[in-house]
């Protein structure tokens, strides 16, 4: 039996490619959270979205404390197993009518993974209401194969590359909602997005990418961090994951790896071939 989804929900995200809504924490919990982020962007006076990304956890123990949360685990256990690697993770905040979106993309195209079975749980830290730009997903499109991106680098694109597929049907759009301190799963393959925020406070999720320990990186070895279960393969290396906020070995890790992501030459899973 499932652990956190029904069995109808474990159904619609491999037929669909998503599920939500789930309850990972309490909206005074999530209100803590966002205050802290709040208070990490004040100290280094910029935008979060710049810093914390694919490795965006690895700054505080409480962020990691968040990636292991066993509501999350039990619910990404339904759809991967029980041995789970924490890979990544980013933020995602756009303020009170932030003219800023996410274009229509797959995270498989550049998270480098064989074979495709990520799971990402989009925790929302604040309402993420349609009004405030969330989530929306196209379903069953996890079942395709990897899609082009076209990289347009536009401004407001909170994608390091704006990467985007183009041509997506609009009207194919499904919503994701999610009141604070709820999360949603859906799989690396399956094509999303956001429109930009129209209501007047800030919309924070923080995106967690969990894969099962057989996957391996198709771009050298890597670092993971071991979350649930065990680990009989050995295809990742091991994170620096932080004694104490903001320790030097955790940011040095955060930061190579972003810009690895952000700077580097990576190509497309769509132009790889597959990996046996």
């Amino acid at each position: 039996m499932p652990k956190h989804l029904t069995p109808a929900q474990v159904e619609q995200f491999r037929s669909q490619g998503y599920a939500f809504p789930f309850t990972a924490i309490e909206p005074s919990q999530a209100f803590e959270y966002r205050r802290r982020i709040e208070a990490y962007e004040a100290s280094v006076g910029h935008d979060a979205n710049r810093t914390l990304k694919i490795k965006g956890h690895l700054p505080f123990p409480w962020l990691v404390d968040l990636g292991r949360n066993p509501r999350i685990l039990d619910a990404v256990e339904d759809v991967i197993g029980p041995n789970i690697l924490l890979f990544g993770a980013s933020i995602f905040a756009k303020d009170g009518g932030d003219p800023r979106y996410v274009s229509w993309h797959q995270d498989s195209a550049y998270f480098g993974l064989s074979p495709h079975e990520e799971v990402t749980a989009w925790v929302a830290l604040t309402e993420a209401s349609e009004a405030h730009g969330c989530l929306r997903v196209v379903p069953g499109s996890h079942l395709q194969p990897d899609l082009k991106h076209v990289e347009t680098f536009a401004a407001d694109n909170m994608l390091a590359k704006g990467q985007e597929i183009q041509g997506i049907d609009e009207s194919l759009a499904v919503s994701m909602p999610l009141a604070a301190g709820q999360f949603s799963l859906h799989h690396e393959r399956t094509a999303h997005s956001s429109l930009p925020n129209r209501a007047g406070d800030r919309r924070i999720g923080f995106a967690f990418f969990y894969i099962p320990t057989h996957v391996r990186s198709t771009i050298g070895r890597r670092p993971a961090t071991l979350v649930r279960g065990v680990d009989t393969y050995g295809h990742w290396d091991t994170d620096n994951l932080p004694a104490r906020d903001l320790d030097p070995a955790s940011m040095a890790q955060l930061a190579a790896a972003w810009g690895e992501y952000k700077d580097g030459d990576i190509l497309q899973a769509a132009d790889m071939e597959p990996v046996e």
